[in-house]
């Protein structure tokens, strides 16, 4: 027997030189078994790394069974053997030419105690994970320990953390004994899915533009039902070529726009055949809206929304773009589906209680406390689990983690608006559980008196951040029960003290901010303020000698100098005093609640108008001493004259707008993080 070249093989494997790989294994028959890379990694190891599914049928079916099976069953340095690797690729081609020669290989395992199937799952691999379900239910082992690692994490478990979610729901249906499950840290899949709040839309932050196309765009909210899949081994081809595919969707959305009625009612004869859905089911299809619009109403809309698509695009907002807000709202759909799934089909055991019990896939068991999914959600934001679970059990609401703290002090104490004010609305909540206090003896008002390092609000600025501090701590101060009465917590303090002393470094930070912007605004304002007192002072053309008038009066050039100078004189004066009055300010914690923010409302806003009312005097006077050949020449001067003060106010809008939202919103808006996919 020849002796293998490693790395000759391996040159040829990495290279996709995978012929004289095959070559190679005719000269010498123990090639296939050699480990050729530092991960122990055998040519089919590499072959299916890389995608080479001809390659690795071919050589299956060109060796003798024994071997095959000797290669199959080869580990690299992690433990994968090759369908390892197919199900976490999610080649299905290879993983039902692997699986079907020995099932055992679904059984096995690496060294992190992952079997092909789970890989598949935690890869959000749906059509491989669907093919080796198939190929399992023909073993005799059902348990479901082939779905479960070492750590106790399921694939229900693995798929809700990858955020796979349409794969989740057909898991729930699949293995429904997975809702129940927890890992050795004592997590549900629940508790998992309400650690998530991005994936719902409670807890999204989106902008105007952003929140209209989310609102406007029509996906399916419909998971596809898949009970029993087998790959057949079958290539799948199109009889076009695939970007025909759009094309035919675009006239099949125009043909449907069409459809009435009379058109459908020649379909009623198939859809008696159709075999009639269970209780269940149409139970939950009832549950949906009712729309008064005619049925072919839908196609119509999403036509519409289709075009507005295309318009988007044409004004510069990219495809890419609005596909990334599409598969949000998407995400957010199948996430409320999954958390329904989870809670409907919970035990009230594993759904509100915090005590768990984790268990390994060895059987040893490891007890934890871990909070109540209600207690996960309120304190992340999740607004939809939080109303979803109250409804189906209105007593998980007594629900405490290991520091005392229900769902209501969580949400305070992490400054949860949303989850807040549902909680809020219920008359038996406001009334028992804002009563309680945490194991520190902190009632809600201590709660949402405390401050901490994070930046919990929408807004920029510490001056901001502290007005919205003072606004929550109002707010939950209001929503106490009548007879509330302040109390201390075991330090001694009240809510009051707590807040001065948890807020003074956010004063601190908010008035220096301040102080630097006042500064400037009023060297500006006092700047326009001497120019517009010249301005107003002198008289385009001159006065009439004998009568003293002015001997331009009575022509709108005049009449726009004149009001326009005495405006910028007026407004900038009135900066000017606003801005001196946030300088000589105490900057104590309440002023930054109104008074501070509304003097630099106020302040910005009279700056503005002294800005743009002293280039409109200087446009209206200079309009009188140009002569009357160049005055339809001047106008394009005057506007870029005026550009550099119109860029000064776009870019101050921001900021303009959120003092202005903040005059207005009584419940604040906290941030959320984005995470793109």
């Amino acid at each position: 027997m020849a002796e293998i070249d490693v790395e000759s093989l391996f040159n040829y494997a990495m290279k996709g030189q995978f012929r004289e790989a095959l070559e190679a294994y005719n000269e010498n028959p123990g090639a296939l078994e050699a480990k050729i890379t530092k991960a122990e990694d055998t040519v089919l190891h590499l072959a299916v790394y890389l995608g080479q599914t001809r390659f690795v049928r071919k050589v299956l079916d060109g060796i003798n069974e024994e071997v095959c099976l000797n290669v199959l069953h080869m580990q690299n340095s992690k433990g994968n053997t090759t369908l390892h690797l197919a199900a976490e690729v999610g080649n299905v081609d290879m993983c039902y030419n692997m699986a079907k020669r020995d099932s055992t290989l679904i059984c096995g395992r690496n060294f992190e105690g992952e079997t092909p199937i789970f890989l598949a799952a935690l890869h959000g691999k749906r059509e491989a994970f669907l093919c080796l379900h198939g190929l399992k239910q023909n073993h005799e082992d059902e348990d479901d320990s082939l779905v479960r690692k070492s750590n106790g994490d399921t694939i229900l478990h693995s798929t809700i953390s990858s955020e796979y979610f349409g794969l989740a729901l057909q898991i729930i249906k699949m293995y429904p004994k997975l809702v129940n499950s927890v890992n050795e840290e004592g997590l549900s899949p629940l508790q998992i899915l309400a650690g998530k709040p991005n994936c719902f839309k409670s807890s999204t932050r989106m902008e105007l533009l952003q929140s209209t196309i989310y609102n406007c765009s029509i996906v399916d909210d419909e998971i596809e039902e898949t009970d029993d899949v087998r790959y057949n081994g079958e290539d799948k081809t199109h009889p076009c070529p695939m970007n025909y595919e759009t094309c035919t969707t675009f006239f099949s959305l125009l043909k449907s726009t069409t459809i009435g009625k009379h058109d459908k009612a020649a379909s009623n004869d198939e859809e008696e055949n159709v075999s009639q859905k269970s209780e269940e089911e149409q139970a939950k299809k009832s549950e949906k809206k009712l729309y008064s619009f005619p049925p072919n109403w839908g196609a119509a809309i999403r036509f519409l929304t289709h075009m507005m698509k295309f318009l988007l695009i044409i004004f510069g907002v990219g495809a890419n773009w609005i596909g990334k807000i599409q598969r949000k709202k998407v995400k957010h759909i199948q996430a409320k589906q999954v958390m329904n799934e989870l809670i409907e089909r919970a035990s009230s055991s594993s759904l509100y209680k915090s005590d768990y019990s984790g268990m390994s896939i060895h059987g040893g068991e490891k007890s934890r406390r871990m909070p109540a999914p209600i207690l996960i959600a309120a304190k992340m934001g999740v607004r939809e689990m939080v109303e979803k679970i109250l409804d189906t059990d209105p007593v998980a609401i007594e629900e405490v983690d290991s520091e005392n703290k229900s769902a209501v002090l969580l949400a305070i104490e992490n400054r949860q608006p949303h989850v807040f004010n549902l909680l809020n609305k219920r008359s038996l909540i406001r009334e028992t559980a804002l009563r309680k206090v945490d194991k520190y003896g902190n009632s809600a008002l201590h709660l949402a008196a405390t401050y901490r390092s994070h930046r919990p609000w929408r807004v920029p600025g510490a001056a901001m951040q502290m007005q919205w501090e003072y606004k929550w701590y109002k707010l939950v101060k209001d929503s106490m029960p009548p007879n509330f009465f302040e109390r201390y917590n075991k330090n001694g303090e009240t809510a009051k003290q707590l807040f001065i002393n948890t807020h003074q470094g956010l004063a601190k930070e908010g008035g220096k901010w301040l102080t630097k912007t006042s500064e400037s605004c009023s060297l500006v304002a006092a700047l326009v303020a001497t120019v517009a007192f010249t301005t107003s002072t002198a008289i385009p053309g001159g006065p009439d000698q004998n009568t003293g008038y002015p001997l331009l009066e009575g022509r709108p050039a005049f009449n726009i100098f004149a009001v326009a100078s005495l405006v910028a004189l007026c407004s900038s004066v009135t900066a000017l005093v606003l801005f001196l009055s946030i300088l000589t300010s105490r900057f104590q914690e309440k002023d930054f609640a109104l008074d501070l923010p509304r003097k630099l409302l106020l302040g910005l806003t009279t700056l503005f108008t002294s800005i743009a009312s002293v280039l409109v005097s200087f446009c209206a006077g200079h309009f009188f001493i140009v002569q009357d050949e160049l005055k339809f020449a001047v106008y394009p001067i005057y506007v870029a004259t005026c550009l550099p003060v119109s860029f000064f106010a776009l870019v101050q809008l921001p900021l303009y707008f959120d003092l202005s939202l903040a005059m207005i919103r009584k419940v604040p808006q906290r941030s959320y993080k984005m995470h793109s996919n």
